[in-house]
């Protein structure tokens, strides 16, 4: 085992986030190099034939672009950017080598995570690219991102990733096998954490900076990004990315490392938010839809809506009412004005009606929540 780790069960997941750092990804001299992305592909190829999903967020970038520029290149901000341009078409190369699969390069800015738009148009391409069978490979766009708008690191990049694709559980792989007392690099008597109900100040206190020169992230980012996670219901496993036999197990099911707890669960956070979120307006439905929502878990299509009241934008949550009484709460994929417009209509019509089209639902069925009293409706 690994470094007096134990063997114990991984929650139960369907999809999740992996985090791939730098360390794993380039020698000691920076170089790209595929020598530990094997395991981990093999990892994701094997929970994707046992029918889960898996986003790929990746570092390395820079790393690989400092391979194909001179030494005194890269230094300072736009030095960092031109690397990044450099390197990720061979970052996306390489996993590519690995998968059989289309693999999908998503770049992502704060501002994509900051304006509620594009966040949403965000969650909708990765959504589809899963749906289709891709593998998305995702990394910050350190190209066009500049220091005071950078998210920091991947690993807190990976916590918002886990929610924005509503996640079940966030893999981080390391260097490392996980959580310690304290350093075990510089302490010996650093003994191994093997599970943590939630994440302490003490925890963070003994947490370290970043470990190589690849890597700009240390286990203090991925304790910051397990709080991040955390707070969206996602419990985060750290392990040993360059432990083959560690990641065998890991597709078997079984987890050498930490275990990160969330205090609820991810549908129980979920649900929690949509409930008592405040809403921006109403949408009224037919009685159909009432049984495809409450009855099905569907989601709310344009041809069981009657109407919509307030002046709601796309991305705010809703109260979805049956004969004056709400009985469900949502995100709406459309603002008000728009759908007035395509209610009572299929959902090919959308694009004609409005001259664009964010897809085919009002409120997605991984938005939509039905109101504990919701029973009681006809």
């Amino acid at each position: 085992m690994a470094a007096g780790f134990t063997e114990q069960p991984l929650p139960t997941w369907r999809r999740a986030v992996l985090k791939v750092g730098s360390s794993l990804l380039t020698t000691p001299d920076g170089a790209l190099t595929g020598r530990h992305a094997d395991a981990l592909a093999a990892f994701v190829a094997a929970s994707r034939r046992a029918g889960r999903e898996v986003v790929i967020v990746s570092s390395g970038a820079v790393a690989a672009g400092r391979g194909l520029a001179t030494p005194e290149r890269g230094a300072g901000l736009t030095g960092r950017q031109a690397l990044a341009a450099l390197g990720q078409t061979r970052l996306i190369a390489l996993w590519q080598t690995f998968f059989d699969a289309p693999v999908a390069q998503v770049l992502l800015t704060h501002d994509d995570l900051r304006n509620r738009r594009r966040y949403l148009n965000a969650r909708s391409t990765l959504r589809e690219l899963l749906a289709i069978g891709a593998i998305p490979v995702i990394n910050e766009n350190d190209t066009v991102a500049v220091d005071e708008l950078k998210l920091g690191d991947n690993d807190n990049l990976a916590a918002i990733v886990a929610a924005l694709v509503d996640a079940d559980v966030l893999f981080i792989a390391s260097d490392i096998a996980g959580l310690y007392t304290a350093n075990p690099r510089t302490d010996p008597d650093a003994a191994p954490v093997m599970e943590v109900a939630e994440v302490t100040p003490e925890h963070l206190a003994s947490a370290g900076g970043a470990g190589t020169v690849a890597g700009t992230g240390g286990m203090r980012t991925k304790l910051d990004a397990a709080i991040k996670a955390a707070a969206a219901g996602i419990e985060t496993v750290l392990f040993d990315g360059r432990d083959a036999a560690c990641l065998g197990r890991l597709a078997d099911g079984a987890l050498v490392g930490t275990r990160l707890r969330a205090p609820r669960s991810r549908l129980a956070a979920r649900k929690y938010w949509l409930r008592h979120a405040p809403s921006a307006g109403r949408v009224t439905v037919d009685p159909g839809a009432v049984d495809a929502l409450r009855g099905r878990g569907a989601s709310l299509l344009p041809g069981g809506v009657v109407d919509a009241v307030g002046d709601f934008a796309r991305g705010d949550v809703v109260e979805i009412l049956a004969g004056g009484e709400p009985f469900a709460r949502g995100i709406a994929q459309y603002g008000a004005t728009d759908v007035r417009r395509i209610a009572r209509r299929h959902t090919r019509d959308i694009e004609a009606v409005l001259g664009y089209s964010y897809g085919e639902t009002i409120v997605h069925r991984d938005d939509l929540v039905v109101l504990p009293d919701a029973a009681r409706l006809p």
